[in-house]
């Protein structure tokens, strides 16, 4: 009877669509897992396909691609090495299925199929996947071992199925997007299935970005006492092995290892923006990216990511002045680009302003200069953007925050314009956090300078657009800090006017807010994707209809 397991955990950044890539991880992580003497190599989910493959998964030659993928790392299991938990959408008996395969000494020792398929934010699994059977554990030398698959865990059932046929530990493959303070809400799901089980609980989870979602990592392993006994760092690649003994009664458990400390709240953000940013432009195969540099905050910050994300060689600044750009805005511009030590280009809008007054007069006539003259400067800037990016073949990213994004406070085909938003889903009041936590800290695996990369008058001046004289974005919205509040009950939250005003707010003040949010709705379904950060993203988590007469 086997008496001792060394597990190797494969935490590692699959591409969507890239079997060949994916299977060359998966092999370069069972060599690695060879050298530490690992007995098995367990993979986040839908490892060979990369996480969410969404309608790709359909296609019949995609589904062959898989299959020949798996027969692949079946035969080289032949040669002795570690056997693999490899996980890959799996067509059986006219079905497909999201799958856990086995394979060992040349042969698929045995499958099992997720149940519980996601069907809410950003999960739509049930529009492509079929449910498995309750499951029972796969035996692997003569262990007991649990695979439910990510959702499964997230209620009792599947565990209590596999405790009760039986199994004696479990290993769980994650496919779960990063959200602020989830890592803890995920050991509290670990912890809670052990203690119904009494079974040692490994959560295996994918990093890396693809599209609007980050995964963050952080794989960790809870003992049968309900201890941390192993967790992996966030947002990096890692593949780890753990030691599994049999104990008294014949209970199985996992030795202590490496416990790596979770982030604190903006380091974890700013690095799934960092990673997002960087896994958007390289798989995508961009050269770099290129941001309008205005001298304000939200593109200070998206600047600092970039650089932090790509290195300073591959980020292109644009400082866009008009008639309105005030002298602190070009010298604050100026400094963060070369604190950052970018390329930083001036190309004035005002012959671009001048040309549309004059093309637009015999229709405009005597109208008096409202919004649409301030909506033409963004979108002179969005095409001087975008020309730039045509002849060089770097990226447009794109700078609004999800305080902004929520109101519509911004310009279609402006300041919208472009390919990628490290901030769409960051209010506000986390932007100013965000920079000042930058300037003081330079974050792990950053490319980036160290110090102050954004300019303190960046973070300490009123926000403004600069698009008519002596103009503030409180002009027209309430303080961020109140904005904000107000927005995250109205997304987040669900919450109606009258709950909101029951809390302390203004019912005047909620109200507009929520008639900019919903007038916006328009907007957002043409912005370019972003990194989900909070738990409500204003894009694929909420899907309000564009034609909506409700003003509750």
């Amino acid at each position: 009877m086997t008496d001792a397991l060394n597990i190797a955990i494969a935490q590692l950044n699959p591409t969507v669509g890239d079997v060949a890539g994916n299977v060359a991880r998966v092999r370069a992580a069972r060599a690695e897992a060879a050298k530490l003497g690992s007995d098995v190599v367990v993979f986040s989910e839908l490892m060979l396909s990369g996480y969410p493959p969404e309608d790709l998964v359909l296609k019949p030659a995609f589904q062959r691609r898989l299959h020949e993928a798996v027969e692949e790392l079946r035969a080289d299991t032949a040669d002795g090495g570690p056997a693999l938990f490899v996980t890959t959408p799996w067509r059986e008996a006219d079905k497909l299925h999201n799958a856990i395969l086995l394979l060992d000494r040349g042969e698929i020792v045995g499958k099992r199929f997720k149940v519980d398929l996601p069907n809410y934010g950003v999960f739509d699994e049930k529009r492509v996947f079929a449910p498995g059977p309750m499951p029972g554990p796969l035996v692997f030398r003569d262990v007991r071992i649990g695979v439910p698959i990510c959702e499964d865990v997230w209620t009792p059932d599947v565990v209590e199925c596999i405790a009760e046929t039986g199994g004696e530990l479990i290993l769980v493959p994650n496919g779960s997007p990063y959200e602020v303070d989830k890592t803890e809400r995920r050991m509290q799901l670990g912890v809670a299935r052990v203690v119904e089980s009494g079974l040692p609980f490994c959560y295996v989870n994918q990093v890396g970005g693809q599209d609007e979602l980050i995964f963050d990592g952080g794989s960790f392993v809870i003992g049968a006492d309900r201890k941390l006994r192993v967790s992996l760092p966030s947002f990096r690649e890692a593949v780890v092995a753990t030691q599994w003994r049999r104990g008294a009664g014949g209970k199985w458990d996992c030795m202590p290892g490496t416990v790596v400390p979770v982030l604190p709240r903006l380091e974890s953000i700013y690095q799934a923006m960092v990673l997002g940013l960087r896994d958007y432009v390289n798989k995508n195969r961009f050269s770099g990216v290129i941001i309008g540099l205005s001298g304000g905050i939200d593109s200070a910050l998206t600047a600092a990511v970039a650089v932090d994300a790509l290195g300073a060689d591959r980020v292109r600044t644009v400082m866009m002045p008009s008639p309105y750009t005030s002298r602190d805005s070009l010298e604050d511009a100026a400094q963060c680009a070369g604190a950052l030590g970018v390329r930083y280009d001036i190309v004035s809008i005002e012959p671009a302003m001048k040309a549309f007054a004059e093309m637009l007069r015999p229709v405009f006539g005597n109208r008096a200069a409202d919004t649409t003259e301030e909506n033409i400067q963004a979108r002179a800037r969005g095409v001087t953007l975008m020309a730039i990016s045509n002849k060089f073949g770097h990226m447009v990213v794109t700078t609004g925050n999800k305080s902004e994004m929520a109101v519509g406070y911004s310009t279609l085909y402006g300041d919208m314009c472009g390919g990628y938003n490290a901030l769409k889903d960051v209010y506000k009041t986390t932007v100013f956090a965000l920079a000042r936590w930058r300037n003081a800290h330079q974050p792990l695996g950053a490319m980036g300078p160290g110090g102050e990369v954004i300019p303190e008058r960046i973070i300490t001046k009123p926000p403004s657009a600069e698009l008519k004289p002596d103009q503030k974005d409180q002009d027209t919205l309430p303080p961020y800090d109140l904005l904000d509040k107000i927005l995250e009950g109205l997304i987040e939250r669900d919450l109606g006017v009258e709950e909101l005003a029951a809390e302390g707010h203004d019912a005047a003040t909620v109200q507009r807010v929520w008639r900019m949010l919903e007038m916006a709705e328009y907007k957002r379904r043409q912005a370019p994707p972003g990194v989900k950060i909070t738990g409500r993203a204003v894009s694929r988590d909420r899907r309000y209809p564009i034609t909506n007469a409700f003003r509750g």
